[in-house]
């Protein structure tokens, strides 16, 4: 039996280790302040709620505990895990993610400042794959702010129909177009407090373009990477200002906007919303959730999205 969670838990996981090399099951009396043994598992597959920080290693990485009644069944174990090891577990994760996705990038397709902070406003409720066919011919057609501040919003609305919520958008753009060309002289500005007063533009789009146009690090709390950061045991906040709070306190800064796309590729391709394949994902060792998707590796790795 591979005991993963050693790499994590050294001293708990030596302990159980020897205990079950010479017993051939786990203690089940076996109770410490860092280590408690508990009857079976929750709900989440695998993911306990519970006051203070702490990591669920989920039942099918461990061995079975034999029980008094002579049945064998997995016993997990609730870890409290430490400042210090969470920082040094998420930063691990970070690592190997950077591994796994050497070319994690901005999907979306641009040139300019400009170009992505439009392409990033109309990737709203649509995939990147479909705004990146939308922008060759708006980009064309609207090269720079004074042509956005000056669009006919019917003509604007024909191009960027197939993104949906074509009428919001186009609005938003114009009102860009506007904003820029007024306070900013037409250029894209550099500072997250300027670029979040801009429509349609929060502070999810202003990190995209922060970190992609300029090289300023930012976190980019979009749903997979608030889905992941929770399934990995980073927060448990939901509200994307305390995610990117609290998750830019354990991933030191200039690893903001590479980690920030390593968790979107991931979430695009791995761990999905409904049923993540966690048989193929290559940081499960480090992840509390392991087990809320498709453990089996052949059957998980079918489900592994390549493009």
């Amino acid at each position: 039996m591979s005991f993963e969670v050693e790499r994590t838990f050294p001293a708990c996981a030596r302990l159980h280790r020897r205990r079950f090399e010479r017993t051939g099951t786990r203690d089940s009396s076996h109770k410490s302040a860092s280590c408690a043994q508990l009857g079976s598992p929750p709900v989440l597959g695998g993911l306990q709620e519970f006051r203070g920080r702490g990591v669920w290693v989920g039942p099918s990485r461990l061995p079975n505990v034999t029980t008094s009644g002579g049945t064998s069944s997995p016993a997990p174990l609730l870890h409290a895990e430490s400042r210090l090891a969470l920082v040094r577990r998420a930063r691990r994760t970070n690592r190997e993610l950077a591994q796994t996705y050497p070319d994690a990038r901005c999907e979306l397709d641009f040139t300019t400042p400009l170009e992505l902070l439009v392409a990033t406003v109309l990737s709203a409720q649509t995939t990147d794959k479909r705004v990146n066919m939308t922008t060759p011919e708006l980009f064309s057609r609207y090269p720079d702010a004074a042509a956005y501040a000056a669009a006919d919003r019917e003509d604007l609305e024909d191009i960027l129909r197939p993104t949906g919520f074509f009428r919001a958008k186009a609005q938003a753009l114009i009102g860009i177009g506007q904003a820029l060309v007024e306070r900013y002289d037409g250029q894209v500005p550099r500072r997250l407090d300027d670029l979040v007063t801009l429509p349609g533009v929060g502070r999810k789009t202003a990190n995209v373009v922060l970190g992609d146009a300029f090289g300023v690090p930012g976190l980019t709390v979009d749903t997979h990477f608030g889905r992941l950061v929770r399934r990995l045991g980073w927060t448990t906040e939901e509200d994307p200002v305390k995610v990117e709070t609290e998750v830019g306190e354990l991933i030191e800064k200039r690893e903001w906007t590479m980690l920030s796309h390593r968790l979107i590729f991931h979430g695009r391709r791995v761990c999905f919303a409904r049923k993540p394949a966690c048989g193929a994902c290559t940081v499960s060792h480090l992840c509390p959730s392991f087990g809320i998707g498709e453990t089996d590796p052949a059957v998980a790795a079918t489900l592994v999205k390549t493009d």
